[in-house]
């Protein structure tokens, strides 16, 4: 069965311009993410610093721009001194988040040379959690104060003369989670990032600054959570956080196709709270949201921290993708988009092993999994504005999240070229949706390209590592400002539009 939907897209409706920082992913100390991810010595591919250039040219295709460090749950019991200077000298430690060991050869120097060959910005994360105010502040002296100070000659001294350029930080990590290392109700930990915050601003007033926000949108104090935190920190930080992961599990797949829709809820949930501090501050600042951590998680598979045995960086969720968590990958980058006029950060967690785009064998090779593609493609060609798009489709009942719409989409319009890119997912899995597409008659369509396959589960493995990519897409055609096209069942789909050739 066919299912008919139909959309417009006309550049003068506009809802923001793209914020590159919506393409973030996040390194942690967790499992294989650092360690056989991004960081091998001694692996044929591995360059003088020890980093995989294998990773590091997939990282540069992936896209991605910003780099959340160093965790996650891991930096809450994370003392950052233990991780810098001589590397014969660095203490070994244990991690209570993943029960790891960490021998510390991979630290703030090391993951800030990663990122200048990456060519990502980098997020740092604060231990708010075991740790406080005066620790943060010697993080930040130490990392971004030129020289003459304690902290900052102590980095000199490390071999790293100049300071780095950190612009954005993280007041610590769902702290609002009783599994988190120095778990806290929201009016402490509201204090506590509002005087580190205070403190920051002081050293330096051009920081950003992220509050933790909730940790899911299942756990009981969502909501109440932000607006307690917020009363206290509104006026010094730049961001609230929300993390999300999405479990196919469960086998209710047409739930899953439909995540999209909890994690829109989230976002204008936080907005709408963060609006209603303001006003109740009489504040005009309106608060950006920082989405930094999202992906598909398979989380009913992990056993939880206290199945673990204690090891020195084990293999851990590891989880391979199909071309399933790729739609829905794909979803909610369209999500991103469609609310990029309040999300002004986001992180896909994570970027190497740990339910990650990019997967590494020790020694061996690295591979895209299924999710890598629709986050290369949309990072490569969302440009310019998003614009206002309203897709008219037929419903799908779902038990999770009730009647969401078959065909969820977005896009994009550069002023510059005048080119347009749009992103659609059919969430129909029955059959497929010719789309119905309006657009200003003076386009024509350059690059037709959709993620699906027969068979839904097809995933990437080191043997096939090209099992699931985009292939040109089929059934496309324009006629006086209209263009139509099939949206296999369960597909992400990418058509991007130019001015047509002159005759």
């Amino acid at each position: 069965m066919t299912i008919r939907a139909r959309l417009t897209l006309d550049p003068d409706f506009r809802i923001a311009p793209v914020e590159p920082r919506l393409f973030g992913s996040f390194v942690e100390h967790m499992g294989r993410c650092v360690y056989s991810g991004i960081f091998e010595p001694g692996h044929p591919d591995a360059d003088a610093d020890g980093f995989r250039t294998d990773v590091l040219e997939l990282v540069r295709e992936l896209g991605v721009t910003l780099v959340r460090y160093p965790g996650g749950n891991f930096v809450s019991n994370h003392r950052w001194e233990d991780a810098v200077g001589p590397v014969e000298q660095r203490p070994t430690t244990l991690d209570l988040a993943w029960r790891s060991v960490e021998d510390n050869r991979f630290g703030l120097n090391e993951f800030m040379a990663w990122t200048a060959k990456a060519r990502v910005e980098p997020m740092m994360a604060l231990n708010l959690g075991t740790r406080g105010v005066a620790e943060a502040l010697q993080l930040v002296e130490y990392a971004t104060y030129p020289a003459g100070t304690r902290w900052s000659e102590l980095r000199r001294s490390h071999g790293v003369d100049k300071p780095h350029d950190i612009r954005l930080w993280c007041l610590g990590n769902e702290l609002d989670g009783p599994w988190q290392m120095g778990h806290k109700t929201a009016r402490e930990y509201g204090r506590l990032a509002a005087e580190t915050a205070r403190a920051l601003k002081r050293l330096d007033p051009a920081l950003s600054l992220v509050a933790c926000g909730s940790s899911n949108s299942s756990i009981e104090t969502f909501g109440g959570w932000e607006a307690e935190v917020l009363e206290e920190t509104y006026d010094l930080v730049d961001y609230i956080s929300l993390h999300a992961y999405y479990d196919p599990s469960d086998g209710d797949t047409d739930s899953f196709l439909a995540s999209a829709a909890d994690m829109e809820h989230m976002i204008r949930s936080i907005a709408a709270t963060a609006d209603h501090v303001a006003a109740k501050l009489r504040s005009r600042k309106r608060l950006k949201l920082s989405f930094d951590e999202w992906n598909v998680w398979y989380q009913s598979r992990f056993g939880g921290e206290s199945t673990l045995e204690w090891a020195k960086h084990p293999r851990l969720i590891e989880d391979r993708y199909d071309v399933t968590d790729a739609v829905v990958v794909g979803s909610l980058l369209i999500t991103l988009l469609r609310n990029a006029d309040r999300v002004g950060v986001a992180c896909q967690a994570q970027l190497a092993n740990v339910i990650a785009p990019i997967m590494t064998e020790p020694g061996g090779p690295a591979w895209r999994q299924s999710i890598f593609h629709p986050f290369a493609l949309t990072a490569r060609h969302a440009r310019g504005e998003v614009l206002r798009v309203e897709p008219d489709s037929p419903g799908i009942a779902t038990e999770k999240y009730g009647e969401v719409p078959s065909v969820w989409a977005t896009a994009t319009h550069d002023p510059a070229t005048g080119a347009l890119t749009l992103f659609a997912v059919n969430r129909h899995r029955d059959g497929p949706c010719e789309l119905e597409v309006k657009l200003p008659a003076h386009l024509a369509p350059v690059e037709h390209l959709e993620l699906a396959d027969a068979d839904p589960s097809a995933a990437n493995t080191a043997a096939e590592p090209h099992r699931v990519v985009p292939r040109p897409g089929t059934g496309l055609w324009c006629e006086d400002g209209t263009a139509t096209l099939a949206l296999p069942p369960a597909s992400w789909t990418m058509v991007r539009f130019a001015a047509a050739a002159k005759e």
